[in-house]
């Protein structure tokens, strides 16, 4: 007689747990961040509403952590700006990721979204900030400590205000469609950001 096997239950949770973040995002990317609902994401992905009740609060903690995870996804495990040696060289390479992230459909739709949803609602909007952008913007202030450290970067410069020079056109190109997001701009701004505009002697 053959042995049965129990189902696996941690399996079964794992891809319940991707097809609600894919469900998600699906939703807030078609329908925007007020038309999304628990009971939405629970039939597109299947799942009871009861389930995405257990292992979250609120419509809000669902959205973030699947954006997370989109996140994580899309950096394949990168988890610091590389150092070469060569400041610009790493940072061009940075951005020019974010501009392909930036570009995706699959991420432009829920960051929008969320984007839209953070400037009426400031819990939403804290919890991005501290669970996602913060933790990112670090890096960029580990990076140029380490070129402030090698005299790349001038000493008295305060860190987490240079590296808005870098992330903050990307965002202001990409959340107005001013105009298109391409690697030669995201070149064009670690160069302008670097050498800055006064003609070189």
């Amino acid at each position: 007689m053959s042995e049965t096997k129990a189902p696996d239950s941690s399996r079964r949770s794992e891809r319940s747990r991707r097809a609600i973040y894919d469900a998600a995002l699906a939703l807030v990317g078609e329908a925007g961040y007020a038309k999304t609902t628990i009971e939405g994401i629970a039939a597109r992905a299947g799942v009871g509403k009861q389930t995405i009740y257990r292992w979250w609060p609120s419509k809000a903690a669902v959205l973030l952590e699947a954006f997370l995870d989109l996140a994580e996804r899309a950096s394949e495990g990168e988890s610091e700006i590389p150092d070469t040696g060569d400041l610009e060289a790493d940072l061009k390479l940075v951005l020019r990721a974010t501009v392909d992230e930036l570009n995706s459909p699959a991420y432009d739709g829920p960051a929008r979204a969320l984007a839209a949803e953070s400037v009426v609602n400031p819990e939403l909007a804290a919890q991005f900030v501290e669970k996602l952008l913060e933790p990112q913007l670090q890096l960029y202030v580990k990076r140029l400590r380490a070129a402030q450290d090698t005299g790349g970067v001038r000493v008295g410069i305060e860190l987490r205000t240079a590296l808005e020079l870098f992330t903050g056109p990307l965002t202001h190109r990409w959340l107005l469609h001013t105009l298109p997001l391409t690697h030669d701009y995201a070149d064009a701004i670690v160069e302008y950001a670097l050498y800055g505009l006064a003609p070189r002697s």
